[in-house]
């Protein structure tokens, strides 16, 4: 007993550790993945007993904590909000990640040699974007119009994407010729259309059972959602279609949804999020070694194939698929960089480790350098880079305090908005939105602070509303505080 008691207590040192280091990462404006990521490659360094969990074990621990990851972000948007935003999200996160990863292939292989299919690996790797990086990131910044959404939505797309796409070369790397690159196009399809149906039909059923089925306590409304979406992640795996576009589709649906204690969900996904985050960085840490990075020159190869992604592959590819959406090219210029690399990047590097090609390590050390180089230079520089591009972003204070008031039933007309910046409702008064929307609003709060509501008060960007308005049309009351375009 007294060993194990000094393994909890040690454990649970590292785990404040970790939660503290994200006043560290806010003083150097670095994401604080960065730092569970480099220290826990050097613990495994210095301390090798710590090194020796199993590449399966690493993949299994750091697949559950993508899911809590996928599952809150897909909560975070929502399908309201991802609707304005939904044509350039799917051809970034879909065509823009097989693009990138044909185009950082082809320098992979012309500029170092490797052959076709490590090639292929390392640009599959590298595609997609990463939601606990990207969230980390904008987690307590707000960034105004769609670029906010394109960054959330692109990074929860391509990952499954991204998945589907190493598992169906993987698959394929036993055949050759056409025969490999049809087997690819079926597993790859096979995923994503499997993925898709299971997350529709599995976030419409949990919906249901969110508002329909009553449970005899509190606490366990949110340990029911926790479970149900693990289960669509297992159940859509199992029938060979990508887990993790089931399960961020399942969060989308449910974002949007009303249903008894919502907000105690939402609080219970947000804290499991967070605790995934730093599981997964630090577990995939522990795999790392860094005293295999100079064999092979794996830290010059994924230096200088970190540089050209940055500032070649992602600025051309999002650059052309983004023609068409409506957007200052500072924020194109903004989404481009923003595109940060992680947890996910990594764990398809474990893939590769547990395959028969050669080189495998050195893979994976190409791909830890060109993660390390996306969260520390590109992460630490995103504020940098959206104030030379103009693109508004704020920093979101935490709000402590909680103001309301519970019901037995579910309140028929009364709903809560955040003004969108440019909205119809900004600049008008309490009372014209009563008299002339059928909108009566009865709790405001402003920066942080409770606002008396009266008569004369005049909404402003910004404000949280608390509103009641007819049961039967939420959706014009709705687009009374959707943000300006």
């Amino acid at each position: 007993m007294i060993g194990f008691a000094w393994v909890v207590a040690l454990l649970s040192l590292a785990a404040i550790a970790a939660v503290l280091s994200h006043r560290v990462s806010d003083r150097l404006h670095v994401p604080a993945p960065v730092v569970f990521l480099l220290v826990a490659a050097a613990l495994s360094d210095l301390f090798p007993q710590l090194g020796k969990l199993s590449t399966g074990t690493v993949r299994h621990v750091v697949t559950v904590a993508l899911v809590l990851v996928l599952f809150n972000g897909g909560m975070n948007i929502g399908w309201r909000r991802l609707r304005g935003a939904l044509a350039p999200v799917l051809w970034l996160g879909v065509l823009g990640t097989v693009l990138t990863a044909l185009v950082l292939a082809g320098l992979a292989h012309w500029i170092f040699g490797f052959g076709w299919l490590a090639a292929l690996l390392i640009g599959t790797a590298l595609a997609p974007t990463d939601p606990a990086a990207v969230f980390s990131v904008l987690g307590r910044r707000e960034i105004l119009g769609r670029t906010g959404t394109l960054l959330e939505g692109e990074s929860g797309a391509n990952d499954p994407v991204g998945i589907a796409l190493m598992l169906s070369l993987l698959a394929a790397g036993s055949a050759s010729g056409w025969g490999a690159i049809g087997m690819g196009i079926r597993e790859f399809a096979l995923q994503i259309v499997v993925g898709l149906l299971v997350g529709v039909i599995g976030g419409y059923l949990l919906v249901l059972l969110m508002r329909r089925v009553t449970l005899p306590g509190e606490g366990l409304y949110p340990l029911q959602v926790l479970f149900a979406g693990l289960a669509i992640y297992g159940l859509a795996t199992v029938a060979r279609g990508s887990g993790f576009l089931a399960v961020f589709l399942a969060g989308i649906l449910v974002g949007d949804a009303r249903a008894p204690y919502k907000r105690e969900i939402e609080r219970f996904h947000e804290v499991l999020a967070s605790f995934g985050e730093i599981v997964a960085f630090s577990v995939l840490g522990l795999v790392v070694s860094l005293r295999s990075l100079p064999e092979g020159n794996a830290w010059l190869v994924g230096l200088v194939l970190a540089v050209l992604l940055t500032l070649v592959v992602r600025p051309l590819v999002v650059g052309t698929l983004l023609l068409p959406a409506r957007l200052r090219w500072g924020e194109r210029i903004f989404v481009a960089w923003a595109g940060l690399k992680g947890a996910v990047p990594i764990l398809l590097g474990t893939f590769i480790l547990t395959s028969d090609l050669s080189q495998q390590l050195r893979l994976f050390d190409i791909i830890f350098v060109v993660v390390a180089f996306s969260v520390i230079v590109q992460g630490g520089l995103v504020t940098v880079v959206a104030r030379l591009c103009r693109v508004p972003m704020r920093a979101l204070p935490l709000q402590p305090w909680t103001v309301g008031l519970r019901v037995r039933n579910e309140p028929q007309g009364t709903h809560r908005y955040h003004v969108g910046e440019g909205s119809p409702a900004v600049g008008r008064s309490v009372r014209d939105l009563s008299r002339d929307e059928g909108v009566w609003v009865s709790l405001l709060t402003r920066d942080g602070e409770a606002v008396p509501v009266n008569r004369d008060t005049v909404l402003r960007s910004g404000d949280e509303i608390l509103i009641t308005v007819d049961p039967d049309e939420p959706d014009r009351s709705a687009r009374l505080f959707r943000p300006g375009r």
